[in-house]
C-alpha cells in the first residue's frame, strides 16, 4: 500500500495518484508491492528492503546513500493477523520529500497525516514533518506505558485486596503480568532506537537552525522520562509477580501442609494394622474375643489422640 501526503496549508491532505506522488512531501510505503517500490524509486528516494530492514547492525539501521539519510527504528505495531510484534520501520529523508517503509501497523502511521497540522513543530519543512512523526512515535510510546499501568493497577488491587481469589486466578495473572512485560519490552526497545534515530538526525545537523535542535532536543527530553517512567511500571511488575508468585507458594503450602497432616494422622492406625497383620504363629489376641474390638478401638484411638495434638498445636 502506497500513501503519498501533500502539503495542504499547515497540515497534509491524502493524494490518489500519480501526480500526488510527484509533489508528496511524506510518502508512506505499507508491505509495498514492486511496483510501488518502483514508482518510489523513480523519484530518486532509495527503498531498503525488508531484510536490509531487519539487519541489527548501526551501519544498517543509520547511514546515508548518496545524501539522503535512512534511519530505521524498531516500533510496536499489529501485524496483519492483530498480533503485536516489535518491528523495523524506515525513515529515509530528503531535501523535499520523507519516505517511510513499514511491513506492519504502528498506530502513529495511521493517525499521523490527518492531524499533521496540529503537530507542535508544523509541517514547514521534511525536517519538521519528520520530528512531527517522531513526536506521534513518542506519544504512542507513553499511551502504551500508561494502558501497562492500569492493567498493574487491576492485578496489583486483586493480589493484594481480593481475599476470594482462587490459585488459577493468580495463574491467570501471571499470564497477564507476562503480557504487560513483553508490551512494555517492545515499548523499551522503541525508545532506544528513537533514541538512536534522533541522535543520528541531530548529528547530520551540526549547523542547524535553533528551532530544529530545540525541538530534537524536546523529543529527546520526552524520551528520557518515558524512560524513568518504564523503569518505575518494571520495578511495581517485579514486586507484584513475586507477590503472585508468594501467594501461589502459600496456596500449595497448605495444600501440602493438609495432606501432610492427614498422613500422619493415619500412621498410628496403619501400624496397629500392620501389627495384626503379621500372620505370625503366636499372637494370642487373635483367639480371644474381644481382639477385635480391642484393636478397632486402638487403631480409633491413637487417630483422635494424633489429630487432637494437631488442633492444640494449631496446625489445623
Amino acid at each position: 500500500m502506497l500513501n503519498a501526503w501533500s502539503r495542504d496549508g499547515v497540515g497534509l491532505i491524502r493524494g490518489a495518484d500519480n501526480a500526488a506522488l510527484q509533489e508528496a512531501l511524506w510518502i508512506d510505503l505499507f508491505c509495498p508491492e514492486p511496483e510501488e517500490v518502483a514508482a518510489v524509486e523513480a523519484l530518486g528516494l532509495p527503498v531498503p528492503t525488508h531484510e536490509d530492514m531487519e539487519e541489527i547492525e548501526i551501519s544498517n539501521r543509520l547511514y546515508t546513500q548518496n545524501g539522503t539519510e535512512v534511519m530505521t527504528a524498531m516500533l510496536s505495531g499489529r501485524m496483519p493477523d492483530r498480533s503485536q510484534v516489535s518491528g523495523p520501520v524506515s525513515f529515509v529523508l530528503t531535501e523535499d520529500r520523507l519516505l517511510t517503509v513499514r511491513y506492519h501497523a504502528p498506530q502513529p502511521f495511521e493517525t499521523f497525516g490527518p492531524r499533521a497540522g496540529q503537530s507542535s513543530v508544523g509541517t514547514e519543512s521534511v525536517e519538521m514533518l519528520f520530528l512531527g512523526l517522531i513526536e506521534e512515535i513518542i506519544a504512542r510510546q507513553a499511551d502504551l506505558l500508561e494502558a501497562v499501568g492500569r492493567v498493574l493497577d487491576a492485578v496489583a488491587r486483586d493480589v493484594y485486596e481480593d481475599e476470594e481469589r482462587e490459585e488459577g486466578d493468580l495463574r491467570e495473572m501471571l499470564r497477564e503480568l507476562g503480557r504487560q512485560g513483553e508490551a512494555m519490552s517492545r515499548v523499551r526497545l522503541g525508545l532506544l532506537s528513537v533514541e538512536r534515530v534522533l541522535g543520528f538526525f541531530l548529528a547530520r545537523r551540526s549547523t542547524a537552525k535553533g528551532h530544529v535542535k530545540g525541538a530534537v532536543k524536546a523529543r529527546q527530553r520526552d524520551i528520557d522520562a518515558l524512560e524513568v517512567h518504564a523503569d518505575f511500571l518494571a520495578s511495581r511488575l517485579g514486586l507484584i509477580t513475586d507477590t503472585t508468585l508468594g501467594m501461589i507458594d502459600l496456596d500449595q503450602s497448605a495444600t501440602v501442609r493438609i495432606v501432610s497432616v492427614m498422613s500422619v494422622i493415619f500412621l498410628p492406625p496403619t501400624l496397629i494394622a500392620s501389627l495384626y497383620g503379621m500372620n505370625f504363629e503366636f499372637m494370642p489376641e487373635l483367639d480371644e474375643p474381644w481382639g477385635y474390638p480391642v484393636a478397632v478401638a486402638a487403631m480409633v484411638g491413637s487417630a483422635v489422640l494424633t489429630w487432637a495434638f494437631f488442633r492444640w498445636q494449631r496446625m489445623l
